[in-house]
């Protein structure tokens, strides 16, 4: 299968050039062209996802270099599991927190890189990994990452907007892993990603590429979780489910409406975003007003201009056609805090804020609208990341999973930049800034 851009339909490659490339030369996002229709099994009682993965993906990578190698690359990253707990008869939380940086990103980061692994064996140049992170993401990459030969990652994230924990999982690492602190929001290091991709002088010093979700290989591993829940969902209800996912650059949103185009059981899919508007917004007037992102509780999901809406509205060119795929809504910082309390007094659970977002979406929707779905919550980190906002909220210490707390006891180091192209040429070349 090829993948051409949203841009230009003229800009076709297959699929290990499009995970190399990251994002095509027009700026636009890499899309399939053809949806095939999976019919794929739950997985078994082990929950593992490697088997499910594999299949889900085999279309994509078909009589591609990497087509062969895909059930091992979907060993070595799907490793852990995401299990699906019942909150109660009629709701389901779908944890993406098992991986080692205890957040969704781990499944599409180490897909990239086992897929990496591969593809740049025998390399005469390494490749360059640009990474722009509100939180997750950049945590993600660098564990997937580090060490790896042929590949160096640089991660940029806003100076000052980022948990602590979440900094320090940025910071760690050391090696062929280089942090930098942007004077800036996420949508400046964003901006930067895609400034060095046009940029003539960047690409003639540096084979680049990214690993945000802009790059495919990144995005389409995702989709197999909503594969796994949603299979599981009907093979517990009869009918498919509908879920709630918290929503920043629309990366993870994308993969679960990739996963219903290509058959899985899904229904609804509604979006939860933080005081960041410009996708609600956007659905209510079909009118785009991107913005400069707001800081919240949520910082991983503090986008004002969120790259992945561009691979939506592609696939829904007509707005009508966009606003009857999904909906969307927003939650401020008051509700969060309210969110994280009542649901720990009700059910016990201690969510991260970005998950509170999303189980505030559910418990403002209309009473009909619950009953006649099988709805899931998706959680996509573990609230130890935000030990600082959560554990006031709930009275008493968040349980650290070991893989953080090695984390945690690492020395961390990172370089500050101003929020131009030009500083961050000078840190990836290892001058002052």
């Amino acid at each position: 299968m090829d993948f051409v851009s949203t841009r230009d339909p003229a800009l076709r490659l297959g699929f290990s050039a499009a995970l190399e490339r990251g994002l095509a030369p027009d700026g636009g996002l890499y899309v399939p062209t053809a949806w095939p229709t999976i019919a794929a099994a739950a997985p078994g009682s082990d929950g593992a996802l490697a088997p499910l993965a594999a299949q889900v993906l085999a279309p994509f990578a078909a009589a591609d270099a990497l087509g062969a190698q895909l059930p091992a690359i979907a060993a070595e990253a799907f490793n852990f599991t995401a299990p699906l707990t019942m909150l109660d008869a009629s709701l389901a939380v779908l944890e993406l927190y098992h991986g080692p940086t205890a957040a969704f990103k781990d499944f599409g980061a180490r897909f990239l890189a086992a897929a990496f692994a591969r593809l740049r064996q025998g390399a005469a140049r390494p490749l360059r990994i640009l990474v722009a992170t509100s939180g997750d993401t950049g945590g993600a990459v660098a564990a997937a990452f580090h060490r790896r030969p042929g590949v160096e990652v640089v991660v940029l994230f806003p100076k000052g907007q980022v948990s602590p924990t979440q900094q320090q999982q940025l910071c760690c690492w050391g090696d062929n892993v280089q942090s930098l602190a942007v004077r800036g929001n996420f949508d400046d290091c964003q901006r930067l990603v895609k400034q060095a991709f046009g940029d003539a002088d960047c690409n003639a010093r540096w084979q680049l590429s990214s690993a945000n979700s802009i790059n495919l290989g990144r995005l389409l591993p995702q989709a197999v979780y909503y594969f796994a829940a949603s299979l599981a969902t009907r093979a517990r209800t009869g009918g498919p489910a509908s879920f709630i996912i918290p929503s920043g650059n629309l990366g993870n949103a994308t993969a679960c409406v990739w996963a219903r185009r290509l058959g899985a059981p899904i229904a609804e899919i509604v979006l939860a975003h933080n005081a960041n508007r410009t996708v609600p917004d956007f659905l209510e007037s079909g009118v785009l007003h991107a913005r400069s992102s707001i800081a919240t509780l949520a910082s991983a999901m503090d986008v004002g201009n969120p790259s992945n809406l561009e691979r939506l509205t592609h696939m829904h060119p007509e707005h009508a056609q966009l606003r009857a795929a999904l909906s969307a809504c927003s939650i401020d910082d008051i509700a969060i805090r309210a969110r994280i309390r009542a649901d720990h007094e009700h059910y016990g659970a201690i969510w991260c804020p970005h998950t509170a977002v999303a189980a505030e979406a559910y418990a403002r929707l209309d009473p009909e609208r619950r009953r006649r779905g099988h709805w899931v919550i998706v959680a996509t980190a573990h609230p130890a990341k935000f030990r600082e906002i959560v554990e006031p909220l709930v009275g008493r210490p968040v349980p650290v999973p070991e893989a953080l707390e090695r984390l945690f006891r690492l020395p961390a180091h990172f370089r500050e930049i101003d929020a131009d192209l030009d500083a961050l040429r000078t840190a990836m070349a290892g001058g002052a800034t």
